[in-house]
């Protein structure tokens, strides 16, 4: 049985402020991704660390940035601790077993398989992962656009849109990882290296492709229900 909330149109998001969403943005792609990348390959080529240290210098970043959010928002930007899970979860891959060819293609899929694990073990805490990429997205990481954000978890279609999708790219990785695993035993190594990076982007793709896609059909479909309620209403009452 739907409950009463479920029966009233979604509340419209907040107007989003341009400022604080782009420098939102440009922190989160600069601690999250362009300083982890620049870190890791000016330790490894021109110094000469390891794999894992260099993963794991790298992964300040993140909790520099998870620090910044606590300082000025007062509050832990999560998209930065799933970002931190995800470095450590490839330095200890990196990490674990030996160093060969085929042994690196093999930990290059154990990383997204264990991503694709989080993704499932989230579906049994209150609220699954996609729910706060989502927020990452579609708010300026202001006050009223999260609280706004956090408003929608009431929704029956809105609980039901983002555990499906979180299911769907815990599975996806799942069984992308088990793939590239068994083609790194099948398939030359030299064929692997450059199908291994093809398969990693074309499943992200995909599922950002079918992401956009269903949130908006899921979207469109929760705003018909609630028109043909809102309509049943006054029916009711005239």
């Amino acid at each position: 049985m739907s409950t009463p909330a479920t029966h009233h149109a979604r509340p419209a998001p907040p107007k989003r402020s341009g400022g604080a969403a782009a420098l939102g943005w440009i922190l989160t792609i600069g601690f999250n991704v362009v300083a982890p990348i620049i870190t890791y390959n000016v330790l490894t080529k021109d110094h000469g660390w390891s794999e894992f240290s260099a993963l794991l210098i790298s992964s300040a970043w993140p909790v520099l940035e998870s620090a910044i959010s606590l300082a000025w928002r007062r509050k832990l930007d999560e998209f930065a601790v799933v970002t931190l899970v995800f470095l450590v979860i490839t330095a200890v891959v990196s990490l674990v077993g030996a160093h060969s060819a085929r042994a690196l293609l093999i930990k290059d899929s154990g990383v997204t398989g264990l991503f694709g694990l989080l993704c499932l073990a989230t579906l049994l805490a209150p609220r699954p992962l996609m729910f706060y990429f989502g927020r990452k997205f579609a708010t300026d990481g202001t006050p009223e656009s999260t609280a706004w954000w956090n408003g929608l978890w009431q929704y029956e279609g809105f609980r039901t849109t983002l555990t499906r999708m979180t299911l769907v790219w815990g599975l996806a990785y799942v069984a992308e990882a088990a793939v590239r695993v068994v083609l790194a035993y099948t398939l030359p190594t030299k064929t692997m290296v450059v199908l291994s990076p093809i398969m990693i982007y074309a499943v992200l793709g995909a599922l950002g492709v079918w992401t956009a896609m269903y949130g908006k059909r899921s979207q469109a479909e929760g705003e018909r229900r609630a028109a043909e309620a809102a309509a049943a209403r006054t029916a009711a009452t005239t």
